[in-house]
C-alpha cells in the first residue's frame, strides 16, 4: 500500500518539465495547468495497472498456467484488430468511438478462443485454451499488420495507441471504461476461492462443490470486462499482467484470496512507477508506458526464470 502512495504521489508531483510543487496548486499557473493534466493520467494509470494485476492473476489460476497473461486469450490482439478495421472501414477516428470497438474486438475474440477451445474431448482444458489463444492471436495480428501496410492513414491514428500510452485521455475516456472495470473487479475479487478450488484440479474442485465449467466462463468473463477495457482505453501494455501477481506469490504466499487484491495493488503501482520514470528518462520527450513495462518485464521476466519462480 505505501508503494502504490508514492507511486500516485510521484506520478501527480513529477513530469518531463520541471515544476515547483508549491505551483502545481496555485490556481490561475502553468503548473495549475499541468497537475490538472496529470490527475487524469495518473488515474487512469492506476486502473489500467490494477486491472491487468488482477486479470493477470485471474488467467494464470483459471489456465493453471503461469506464465499467462491477459494477452494469452488474444485479448490484445482481438482489440487491436478492431480498432483497425473501424479506422478503415468505418473512419472512427475519436477515442471515445474507437474505445467501444476495442473492447467489442477483444470481448469476441476471448469468447471465439474459449467457443474452439470447448470443441473436441474434455472441454476447454487449460492446455487447449494456451494453444487456441496462440493461434488466433497469431492469426489477428497477421491480418491487423497486413491492413496497416496498405492504409497509411490507418497506421498514422493506430500508432500512438499501439505502443501503450496513459497520456492524452481525459475524464470522459475513463469515465466510459468505468463501469466494465468495476464489473470485471466484483466478478474477479469474487471468484478468489474459486480460483484456491481449481489450483487442486478438476476433481477436487467439484468434490468441494464447485462448478467447474460456469466457473471458468464467470472468471473469463472477469478476465475479459478487466484487460479488455484496459487494452481498449490504455493499448496493449504487457508484462504487468504477468509480473505482479508473482511479486505477490514472492511477498504474500499463493492463496488466491490474498494474491488477487494484492495483485491489482502491486499492477497499479508498476503502471504508475512506469509512467512516471517514462516522463523524465530522455529530456524533454516522453517514453511511453507500454515501452517501460517491457523494459522492466523482460529482465524481472529473465529472473524469474533463472530463480525457478514460475514452477
Amino acid at each position: 500500500m505505501l508503494i502504490l502512495l508514492l507511486a500516485l504521489v510521484a506520478s501527480v508531483l513529477i513530469g518531463s518539465r520541471l515544476v515547483p510543487p508549491t505551483d502545481l496548486f496555485r490556481s490561475g499557473t502553468m503548473g495549475h495547468d499541468i497537475l490538472l493534466a496529470r490527475l487524469p493520467r495518473t488515474v487512469l494509470a492506476a486502473l489500467v495497472g490494477a486491472a491487468l494485476g488482477l486479470a493477470g492473476g485471474c488467467l494464470q489460476g483459471l489456465t493453471r498456467n503461469p506464465l499467462a497473461d491477459p494477452g494469452l486469450l488474444g485479448i490484445d490482439a482481438g482489440a487491436s484488430f478492431a480498432m483497425v478495421l473501424a479506422i478503415n472501414d468505418l473512419g472512427v477516428g475519436d477515442l471515445h468511438e474507437y474505445v467501444w470497438f476495442a473492447f467489442a474486438g477483444a470481448g469476441v475474440t476471448a469468447v471465439v478462443v474459449h467457443g474452439l477451445a470447448s470443441l473436441g474431448r474434455g472441454g476447454a482444458t487449460p492446455g487447449k485454451l494456451v494453444l487456441v489463444g496462440a493461434a488466433v492471436t497469431a492469426a489477428l495480428s497477421s491480418g491487423t499488420s497486413g491492413l496497416l501496410l496498405v492504409q497509411h492513414h490507418t497506421m498514422d491514428v493506430f500508432r500512438s495507441w499501439q505502443v501503450g500510452t496513459v497520456g492524452g485521455r481525459g475524464w470522459p475516456v475513463i469515465l466510459t471504461g468505468l463501469p466494465f472495470l468495476a464489473a470485471g473487479t466484483v466478478l474477479a475479487l469474487a471468484a478468489a476461492r474459486t480460483l484456491d478450488a481449481l489450483a487442486l484440479g478438476d476433481d477436487l474442485a467439484r468434490g468441494l462443490g464447485h462448478r467447474v465449467a460456469s466457473d471458468r466462463i464467470v472468471i473469463g468473463l472477469a478476465v475479459v470486462l478487466l484487460a479488455g477495457t484496459s487494452t481498449a482505453l490504455a493499448g496493449p501494455i504487457g508484462f504487468v499482467g504477468l509480473i505482479a501477481p508473482h511479486l505477490v506469490r514472492l511477498a504474500h504466499g499463493s492463496a488466491y484470496i490474498r494474491v488477487l487484491p494484492l495483485a491489482a495493488l502491486y499492477g497499479a503501482a508498476l503502471v504508475l512507477l512506469a509512467d512516471t520514470v517514462g516522463r523524465v528518462v530522455l529530456p524533454p520527450t516522453e517514453v511511453q508506458v507500454g515501452i517501460m513495462t517491457a523494459v522492466v518485464g523482460v529482465p524481472a521476466f529473465c529472473w524469474f526464470l533463472r530463480r525457478g519462480r514460475f514452477a
